[in-house]
């Protein structure tokens, strides 16, 4: 079938324009954008969508979010990450969830997100006590049926929690430790194996769907099993996410486990580079930043999870100087409550104006268009497929009206994207050239349905939290000790003071 947006104000994100709008006709034919410019013809088109007072702009892509999160979206609260992670990472570890429910709960943060603009998610999924492959296909399931475009992880961590931690022997306490340490973990190879299958299973079994592989961080893995995976990445060419220096205690983890950062251990053991996506990296030094440039690393910055819990602001203006791929992502549902890149990128837009006061350096709106559409698209190794709007990429694209309140009056369209919009303003969303959401409705399911059972589901599900809650609030002490620990280690990135006395 070929569909032509005729007469639209476009936002192409493509090398020529840039975020910059000019007007003109999108063909999409197969799937795939066959043409974009002034003088596209409607004669062989099978649909036609009037584009007078309509902007067409990429999907927006979630660089860095985490599914399995979603049964605590609004559920913590003043909480630093080392604490946060015992309610919803349970360090004593959890039930195994059953299929249906992981189903479900893919589809309902796949819903949110398609009726916010989103057409792309980097899935980062770790499920306790670990991850099977009937758990991966229920989650492959459920976005395939929706028609979003995923990259979907097995997320790992082969470390014993007590040891991803600095000053556990101090704190901790041995009878704790050894009840964490008896938890079992994946070994190196088990984890490998179950990436090869993966791959065979599901990456790149269509369009949309792709397999990613994801070390939880160079603190929560070995060496061995980072350097493996990332072997394995390149051999089926696909992406390598991981978390890196997200926390003032992983600033100081680095420090007493390896005595050097997290990123100088990544590079020194070599899995730097351009297939490598860094999640936060908010305690980054400049030679961090050298060091990841120089390798041609991205960066998803998750500016509203990074404030929720506190964990600090991340240099932006010294990463893109550096010339580094800077993508957003929202991170888990229970830190962000929100999968919605509108607002990730407001926040990207604001955050950032009280880090110096040097207003020359402060974010621009173009900035933020392009880190929610074209570099969230290359730090998912998806920059060929999608993110622009060109001839030959997948036609994933939303079409939003001019006449709404959110660009009434409508003066600069960057400006409107970044600051004034919150999704209402879209009408259409298209992903590999159909159209899945429309007049706000999703046509791919039945919302009402899905919303019901899940609702019904998460009954039990709390039921469970609430048997597993009291064992891990034994933790709760020596993780506020390491907490307070860390905050008062001097690790020489004190980036904000130095901005405002130098400026």
């Amino acid at each position: 079938m070929k569909t032509l947006i005729r007469n639209a104000t476009i936002v192409a994100m493509d090398e020529a324009h840039g975020s910059d709008p000019f007007t003109g006709s999108i063909l999409v034919e197969e799937g795939s954008i066959a043409a974009v410019g002034p003088d596209v013809g409607a004669d062989a088109a099978d649909r036609v969508i009037e584009g007078a007072d309509r902007l067409v702009m990429p999907g927006l892509v979630n660089a860095h979010f985490h599914s399995f999160d979603v049964p605590y979206k609004g559920y913590c609260e003043n909480l630093p990450l080392e604490l946060w992670m015992l309610y919803c990472y349970p360090a004593f570890g959890f039930r195994s969830l059953s299929r249906d429910f992981i189903y479900l709960r893919s589809l309902v943060i796949g819903i949110e997100c398609l009726k916010a603009g989103v057409t792309t998610v980097l899935d980062d999924i770790l499920e306790v006590p670990t991850q099977d492959m009937q758990a991966l296909d229920a989650v492959f399931r459920a976005y395939d049926e929706l028609g979003i475009r995923a990259n979907v992880s097995g997320h790992v961590i082969n470390k014993p929690f007590a040891d991803t931690l600095p000053f556990t022997e101090r704190f901790l306490g041995d009878d704790l430790k050894a009840k964490m340490g008896a938890l079992p973990v994946p070994t190196t190879e088990g984890y490998l194996e179950f990436v090869r299958q993966a791959i065979a299973r599901h990456h790149d079994r269509n369009e949309r769907l792709r397999f990613v592989i994801a070390p939880s961080g160079p603190q929560r893995c070995t060496d061995d099993l980072l350097v493996g995976a990332l072997d394995l990445a390149r051999e089926h060419d696909t992406a390598y996410h991981t978390h890196v220096l997200e926390t003032k205690v992983q600033a100081v983890t680095g420090e007493e486990h390896y005595g050097k950062s997290l990123i100088r251990h990544m590079h020194d053991i070599g899995i730097l580079g351009e297939r490598t996506t860094i999640a936060h990296a908010v305690w980054v030094s400049d030679e961090d930043i050298e060091l990841m440039a120089d390798a041609g690393c991205s960066v998803a910055h998750n500016p509203i999870s990074n404030l929720k819990l506190g964990s600090g602001i991340a240099p932006y203006r010294k990463l893109l100087d550096a010339g580094i791929n800077l993508a957003l992502g929202s991170d888990a549902p229970s830190a962000s409550d929100t999968p919605r890149m509108f607002d990730v990128m407001k926040f990207a837009g604001l955050i950032h104006k009280v880090a110096t006061p040097d207003y020359t350096r402060w974010p621009r709106a173009a900035e933020i268009v392009r880190a929610a559409t074209i570099n969230g698209a290359r730090s998912a190794a998806l920059g060929a497929k999608v993110g622009s709007l060109e001839a030959g990429k997948r036609a994933d694209l939303l079409i939003l009206d001019l006449r709404s309140l959110n660009f009434t009056p409508l003066n600069d369209i960057d400006m409107h994207l970044v600051y004034c919009e919150n999704g209402r303003s879209i009408e259409t969303v298209m992903v590999d050239g159909e159209i899945v959401v429309e007049d706000g409705r999703v046509l791919t399911c039945d919302e009402a349905e899905i919303m019901q059972e899940f609702r019904k589901q998460m009954v039990e599900f709390m039921a469970m939290q609430a048997e597993i809650e009291p064992l891990n609030r034994e933790l709760v002490p020596a993780f506020a000790e390491i907490h307070r620990h860390c905050s008062a280690r001097d690790v020489g990135m004190n980036r904000y003071a130095s901005d405002f006395e130098t400026w």
